[in-house]
C-alpha cells in the first residue's frame, strides 16, 4: 500500500478540480494584474527600488524558512551591486549570501530560459559554497545517493522523531529529474501559469533531489514560473515571505498532499491563497517606497551629511524596533556625542520627532510625511 504519492501507479499524473480553483484563480490573476499595471506607472527608479526590497525580503525568508538566518544588509548590497542600484555604501557579503543571491537572480532574470539540471546543479552549489550544510559534508552538484538511508524529512527528538515525508529512492532520480523538466519546460497546453508554479513547487519537493536545500530550490524554480507567467524579470511580490508567515500550515499541506493521492486541488487552494498574501505585502512594499521617494521629495532643497542620509533611509525602508541614539551611532558608524548632534539637527528641522516616554532611552520617529 502506498504511503506517500510518488509510490502511486499513476505518478506523477496530478489533477485537480478547476472548478473549484476558477475563482480563486481568476481574483489572483486579476491582482497580478493590477500589481504590475501600478508597477509599471512607478517610472524605473521607484521600480528598481521596489524590486530591490522585494527580492532581499525573498533571499531572506526562504533561508529564513529553513532555519538559517541572513544578514540583511549583505543581502541588500549583493543586490543592489547585482542590479545596478545605488544604495550608497555597500556592505561585503560573505560568499553563503552570495551564492542564494546568485541562484535567486538566476531564477527570476533568466525565466525564459530552460531549467536544465545543469543549471540546478549550479544553484545547489552556489547554496553550499564550502561543500557543507551546518557541520556536515554533503555532496554538492549532483543528486543524492541516500548512503545513510532513504531521505526522510523528520522532526522530533532523538529516538522520539517523528517522519513527514520519505523521498523517492535515490535510483529513481535520474528519471524523476528528467520528467519534472520535460515537463516544466514544455508548453504544457491549457494548464494556467499560475497553477503550474504550484504544481512544480509541490513536484520538486516531492522528488527532493539534492541532499540539502530543496526547499530553497523549489522556491526559486516557483519564483522562476511566476515571472513566466508575468513575463518579466522584475519582482514585486515575494512568495517566501508569505511562506515564512505560514509556516506550520506550509508543511500541514505539503505533507497531507504528499500522504494523500495526486489529486492536489487543496495544494493549489493553499498556493493561491498563498500568493494573495504575497501581494498584501507588495503593497506594503509598494507603499513604503512611495513614502520613501515623497519623504526626499519635499526635502530636495536642504542639507543631509552622509550619517543622515544612511540613518534616515535607513527608516524609510523599514526600520525595526526604536531608534535610539545609540543605535544612530552604531548604523552611522560614529560616536554617540555625533549621534546626538545629528538627530538634534533632525529635531529642530521638524524631521524626527521624540517618541512619547516609554522607557529608559529617548527614541525617535521620522515625522509623517504630508
Amino acid at each position: 500500500m502506498a504511503t506517500y504519492i510518488h509510490q502511486l501507479p499513476d505518478w506523477p499524473k496530478f489533477r485537480w478540480s478547476y472548478r473549484s480553483l476558477v475563482d480563486q484563480l481568476a481574483g489572483v490573476r486579476h491582482r497580478q494584474g493590477l500589481l504590475l499595471g501600478r508597477m509599471d506607472g512607478l517610472g524605473f527608479k521607484l521600480r528598481a527600488e521596489a524590486t530591490l526590497r522585494t527580492l532581499t525580503e525573498e533571499v531572506v525568508k526562504s533561508s529564513e524558512i529553513e532555519g538559517e538566518i541572513l544578514n540583511e544588509d549583505q543581502v541588500r548590497s549583493s543586490l543592489a551591486r547585482r542590479l545596478g542600484v545605488d544604495i550608497g555604501a555597500l556592505k561585503p557579503a560573505d560568499r553563503q549570501v552570495e551564492g542564494v543571491v546568485e541562484m535567486v537572480l538566476d531564477a527570476t532574470e533568466k525565466y525564459a530560459a530552460p531549467l536544465t539540471a545543469e543549471r540546478l546543479f549550479g544553484w545547489h552549489a552556489a547554496l553550499f559554497p564550502s561543500g557543507r550544510s551546518g557541520m556536515h559534508r554533503i555532496a554538492v552538484g549532483e543528486l543524492r545517493v541516500d548512503h545513510a538511508g532513504p531521505m526522510q524529512v523528520v522532526s522530533g527528538p532523538a529516538g522520539r522523531q517523528r517522519v513527514h515525508f520519505e523521498a523517492p529512492a535515490a535510483p529513481r532520480l535520474d528519471r524523476e529529474m528528467a520528467a519534472f523538466l520535460d515537463w516544466f519546460n514544455a508548453d504544457n497546453g491549457g494548464t494556467d501559469p499560475v497553477l503550474k508554479a504550484g504544481v512544480a513547487h509541490l513536484w520538486f519537493v516531492t522528488i527532493h533531489p539534492f541532499e540539502d536545500g530543496n526547499g530553497r530550490i523549489a522556491r526559486a524554480i516557483t519564483d522562476q514560473q511566476l515571472a513566466r507567467s508575468e513575463q518579466g524579470a522584475q519582482r514585486f511580490y515575494s512568495m517566501s515571505a508569505q511562506i515564512r508567515q505560514e509556516r506550520n500550515a506550509y508543511y500541514d499541506i505539503l505533507e497531507a498532499t504528499q500522504k494523500g493521492d495526486l489529486d492536489i486541488t487543496s495544494w493549489l487552494q493553499w498556493f493561491l491563497a498563498s500568493l494573495g498574501g504575497a501581494f498584501d505585502g507588495a503593497e506594503a512594499i509598494l507603499g513604503s517606497v512611495l513614502l520613501k521617494a515623497e519623504f526626499w521629495k519635499q526635502h530636495a532643497g536642504e542639507t543631509f551629511n552622509e550619517r543622515q542620509q544612511k540613518v534616515l533611509n535607513r527608516m524609510l525602508d523599514g526600520f525595526e524596533g526604536k531608534l535610539t541614539s545609540s543605535k544612530w551611532a552604531a548604523l552611522a558608524k560614529c560616536s554617540q556625542d555625533t549621534a546626538s548632534r545629528d538627530i538634534d539637527d533632525l529635531l529642530r528641522r521638524d524631521i524626527l520627532v521624540k517618541d512619547a516616554a516609554g522607557g529608559r532611552s529617548t527614541s525617535y520617529s521620522l515625522a509623517v510625511v504630508e
